[in-house]
């Protein structure tokens, strides 16, 4: 088992929501996070109201969609905690669209993010783990990684993606010490995912959930820290569903 104490993490998309539910959660176990967000705003305040309570925490905006960005993120991260241990490539969006309705640029711009965005990541993640000797790479999936949902093809699409990269890139480090895996959330009560902002249409999302309500954004959080701490994990989509995809 890995001792998450002074191990140095980066969170994308870890101003909000599942990001920050497991910022939280690598902090309680003494780890020092790299909060990486767009909203430059929310990302500032997150750290600020973090930093009441832990010291190693830092706000790096970025946009994943950009392979500078990524680039910049990894190295202002190694230049302020000298190495990176862990990366959870969580920063995603999604667009629920008939699919002959899309345009071009909304299908890349979804790709961009969830699929080219955990590319980058592992990308710049890997070099600086193959200077230290090891780390555990981390990306968010989803269940539609895992089954079909109407009017979700590009979503759908990257994070099949993700399960593929996955995979192969745990076969590719294995031996180097670099494991690689895998979160896959069923729907997530957060900020925009409630009763009060959903109506009707909540209730027929808990529905499809044999467990009877939504996941908490800490439930995911808490799968995401076991993929770092568990040394024999190597190449799994854990899917954390609430028996969604059991069906």
């Amino acid at each position: 088992m890995t001792d998450l104490k002074d191990k140095v993490v980066i969170v994308t998309g870890g101003a909000s929501g599942i990001g920050l539910a497991t910022a939280k959660a690598f902090l309680e176990k003494g780890s020092k996070v790299v909060i990486g967000d767009y909203n430059k705003e929310a990302g500032e305040e997150v750290v600020h109201t973090l930093k009441e309570h832990y010291t190693d925490v830092l706000f790096i905006e970025v946009n994943v969609a950009d392979e500078k960005s990524v680039e910049n993120l990894v190295s202002q991260t190694v230049s302020q905690f000298g190495q990176l241990d862990v990366i959870f490539n969580n920063a995603g969006i999604g667009i629920q669209k008939p699919t002959h309705e899309l345009t071009d640029d909304e299908y890349k711009r979804v790709i961009a993010v969830n699929q080219d965005g955990v590319f980058y990541g592992m990308k710049y993640a890997l070099r600086e783990m193959l200077k230290t000797g090891g780390g555990s790479i981390i990306n968010t999936s989803s269940i539609l990684g895992s089954v079909g949902e109407p009017t979700s093809i590009p979503y759908a699409a990257s994070k099949g993606a993700v399960n593929l990269i996955t995979k192969s890139a745990a076969l590719e480090y294995a031996n180097r010490n670099i494991r690689v895996n895998a979160v896959a959330p069923g729907f997530i009560e957060t900020g925009l995912v409630n009763k009060e902002a959903l109506g009707d249409f909540y209730d027929s999302l808990v529905e499809k959930h044999p467990i009877g309500r939504l996941g908490k954004p800490e439930e995911i959080a808490h799968a995401v820290v076991f993929l770092a701490e568990n040394d024999f994990v190597t190449g799994t989509t854990i899917l954390v569903d609430g028996g969604y995809t059991a069906k």
